[in-house]
């Protein structure tokens, strides 16, 4: 089977008519039905059953999609590549965990963008498990995260650290001290977070070695999401300081944790792409601004 091949019989076997997947691939019904006959001539068994005006795949056409789906995801990986590196002149893509995503990077974003007006930037979240395929598809030039995936072929730049707190209503709480213990308040309503990547870990590490077990009533996948519940009442959360910085006002605080409860932070890229001298410069104004976090 050629390529084209693969593309119209992936888009009948979802869609289940010549007139869906025409819609979808933006061709006409005839070049579908066309191209799906050739396709059977050249393996020589049908590939779908025409039922009552719907194509109803083969048994043989299960067995070959498991391994067509695989191709065509590949081939949109490639198209996904190509448009990135056609537009990439002059751009800068970054990639970075949503916590960094709520004040650092607009701040260095604004502060690159004083001394270099006509870089074009393209700005995108993403979670730890995204990390190798953004890198792989070229949607990122910089990820900025806690942590490189293990096996990867990456250059990795350390940016600087942040720390783990408590974020809690100042209302609920307004004897707590500068900074606190969780055996102090494990009592209290929590939010968990403990799943959210390397800082998750990070504190369940400490809640092994602490003995401490939270009373947890609510489970979030991020860090905004669980910053938005402590605001609504619903407990409090232990989350990174870079979160709090953009969420701390007259009702919110956030107490560091005692002890300390330390992470780093990374500029990872493919060794194969290493940073271009404007991604270092917008590096060094990140790691200025993580500082100033």
């Amino acid at each position: 089977m050629r390529l084209r091949h693969i593309e119209i019989f992936h888009a009948v076997y979802l869609h289940g008519t010549v007139s869906a997947a025409a819609r979808a691939l933006n061709i006409s019904q005839p070049a579908v039905t066309k191209t799906l006959k050739h396709a059977e001539q050249l393996l020589g068994f049908p590939l779908f059953d025409r039922r009552g005006g719907r194509l109803v795949p083969t048994d043989d056409a299960h067995t070959l999609f498991i391994e067509v789906a695989d191709v065509q995801q590949r081939v949109s990986s490639l198209r996904q590549v190509t448009r990135n590196l056609r537009n990439g002149s002059g751009t800068l893509r970054v990639s970075v965990l949503p916590s960094l995503a709520l004040d650092i990077l607009p701040r260095a974003v604004s502060l690159f963008s004083e001394k270099y007006p006509d870089v074009y930037f393209d700005l995108q979240t993403l979670h730890h498990e995204e990390i190798a395929r953004s890198l792989y598809e070229r949607e990122a030039d910089i990820v900025v995260a806690y942590k490189a995936p293990p096996g990867l072929p990456v250059i990795s730049n350390w940016l600087g650290e942040g720390e783990l707190g408590l974020l809690y209503r100042r209302e609920d709480l307004p004897d707590l001290p500068e900074r606190v213990s969780l055996k102090q308040v494990c009592n209290e309503r929590f939010i968990s977070l403990a799943e959210s990547g390397p800082i998750g870990d990070l504190l369940r590490r400490e809640l092994g070695r602490s003995g401490v077990e939270l009373n947890e009533v609510v489970s979030a996948r991020t860090f905004y999401i669980g910053s938005a519940l402590v605001r609504k009442g619903i407990g409090m959360a232990v989350l990174d300081n870079f979160t709090a910085q953009a969420t701390v006002d007259d009702t919110l605080v956030f107490s560091p944790l005692q002890p300390t409860l330390a992470f780093d932070v990374f500029a990872i890229t493919l060794e194969s792409r290493p940073f271009s001298h404007v991604a270092q410069e917008f590096l060094n104004i990140f790691r200025t601004c993580i500082d100033e976090a």
